[in-house]
């Protein structure tokens, strides 16, 4: 972890309608703002219809607007293998990959229009790229949370846990606390955890 809390980083998040994943990155830019950190976030675009690309990124330390170039992100949060893969471009060499390991084909792909990698040759051409990369099952331990939504959870846990980000899982817990309606916290705070177990930690 940073000991600089004010440390410019940028955050590239990916996935599909229906993931939550602009709901993990309010949920991250209010962990980093009650950790003291200057955050500017902002939607890149996004489909409304369930299954569709949806991007978002997250400032730290400084920034005027949320904009990011390729080969600028220093940190890719990928929601779904094949939208990491997309993303990559998006990913300075050397930066950080966490990434669910589980895969939501897009409708071309089950229709038999296209074909979906094999998770071997996602992370290949990840760790290609990365400096640091872990792919992590986030939709089954969702469920195993009590809730296939707390896999964003699992996936923003790990991130915390793995010392990418200038906070560690204990702001993440808190922000689930405070953020949070009641109902969704006992799902998402054992998500959290079995985010930090799929480290070892």
């Amino acid at each position: 972890m940073s000991t600089d809390k004010q440390k410019r980083m940028r955050i590239f998040f990916t996935g599909v309608g229906g993931q939550g994943t602009l709901t993990a990155t309010t949920l991250l830019a209010r962990t980093a703002l009650d950790a003291g950190l200057d955050v500017v976030a902002g939607e890149v675009h996004g489909m409304a219809q369930r299954g569709g690309v949806v991007e978002s990124v997250l400032l730290l330390g400084g920034w005027r607007s949320p904009r990011l170039d390729l080969g600028e992100a220093d940190v890719l949060l990928g929601f779904e293998p094949l939208e990491t893969l997309r993303g990559l471009p998006y990913l300075r060499a050397g930066g950080a990959v966490i990434s669910s390991a589980d895969p939501l084909p897009p409708l071309s792909v089950s229709l038999g229009g296209a074909r979906y990698p094999a998770l071997d040759e996602v992370e290949s051409q990840v760790r290609r790229v990365a400096g640091q990369c872990h792919f992590v099952p986030c939709r089954e331990l969702g469920l195993k949370a009590g809730s296939v939504q707390a896999g964003n959870t699992v996936l923003l846990s790990v991130a915390c846990a793995a010392g990418i980000l200038p906070f560690g899982v204990d702001a993440l817990e808190a922000a689930i606390g405070k953020y949070l309606a009641p109902k969704l916290q006992a799902s998402n705070l054992k998500a959290l955890e079995l985010g930090k177990a799929a480290l070892g930690l």
